[in-house]
């Protein structure tokens, strides 16, 4: 079994379940989820209600208690898309984790992850129809720096909205008439 050059960050039953292409040679080196600093997770998570403040890098173990997790398709290699090899793209063991944990829904943090994994070619911005392995499947628009140009904060939206409804209806107390 290779080693994981960013562990998952995975618990059973979780909200949401983040998953990117691999690591970036920042992400690598801190040994941590979105570490380059022109990356916009970090800021988008905070922008969307998915935490209560703006979190680093180095505090991403800390989305568990909020029902969060974290994984990649790649998890042997780190660099930008092009650089990576097609046959690192592990689609099946990204099924297998979903499968385990049971996780409510899973955001793909870029097109490129989410075609690999849907094994659709060019899947649209959003909740897509389909679910994936049970979970409900968002994709989103890449935070990289690299994405810009086809940055939007709508679908990350859609996510927040889909987590912060899940946590109200856990919060809301379940009334019984008493005869």
């Amino acid at each position: 079994m290779p080693r994981h050059l960013v562990p998952d960050l995975l618990a059973p039953g979780l909200d949401l379940v983040f998953c990117g292409t691999a690591p970036s040679p920042a992400s690598y080196r801190a040994r941590a989820y979105y570490a380059n600093p022109g990356n916009a997770f970090w800021a988008t998570l905070s922008a969307v209600g998915l935490t209560p403040e703006r979190f680093t890098p180095d505090r991403y173990p800390e989305l568990l208690a909020l029902g969060i997790g974290l994984t990649d398709l790649n998890k042997t290699e780190y660099g930008s898309d092009h650089e990576l090899s097609a046959q690192a793209m592990d689609a099946r063991a990204l099924r297998a984790k979903l499968l385990r944990f049971k996780p409510a829904a899973v955001a793909f943090t870029s097109k490129h992850a989410a075609s690999w994994a849907l094994g659709v070619k060019s899947p649209s911005y959003g909740r897509q129809t389909e679910r994936l392995e049970g979970a409900v499947a968002f994709v989103l628009a890449s935070p990289s720096g690299r994405a810009r140009s086809f940055w939007t904060l709508e679908p990350w939206r859609e996510v927040g909205a889909f987590v912060a409804e899940r946590r109200q209806r856990r919060e809301r107390p379940t009334w019984r008439a008493t005869a």
